[in-house]
């Protein structure tokens, strides 16, 4: 991947230039301070572009309780209602 420097002010003047160039041409571009890479904007993975997160993230979660069990305790809906104050 190409990477691309320009400093922090130059990124403020043109940010949405150079994030259109990100998208279209897959060039990284590393945001300079003083001389020094402070962050980095890098395109996404190609399999990611376009599908919804919540897509991409069905079926890697596990459920550890009964679906009838509840996740809190019921110190926690005491503590939301405000008892104990």
């Amino acid at each position: 991947m190409t990477t691309k420097a320009v400093s922090v002010t130059e990124f403020k003047a043109h940010c949405l230039d150079m994030i259109r160039q990100v998208e279209r041409a897959g060039t990284a571009v590393d945001l300079v301070r003083r001389g020094k890479v402070v962050a980095r904007l890098v395109p996404t993975t190609t399999a990611s572009r376009g599908t919804p997160t919540w897509t991409r993230l069905r079926g890697r979660g596990a459920l550890e309780a009964a679906a009838e069990e509840s996740v809190l305790d019921a110190a926690d809906f005491d503590a939301l209602r405000g008892a104990g104050r």
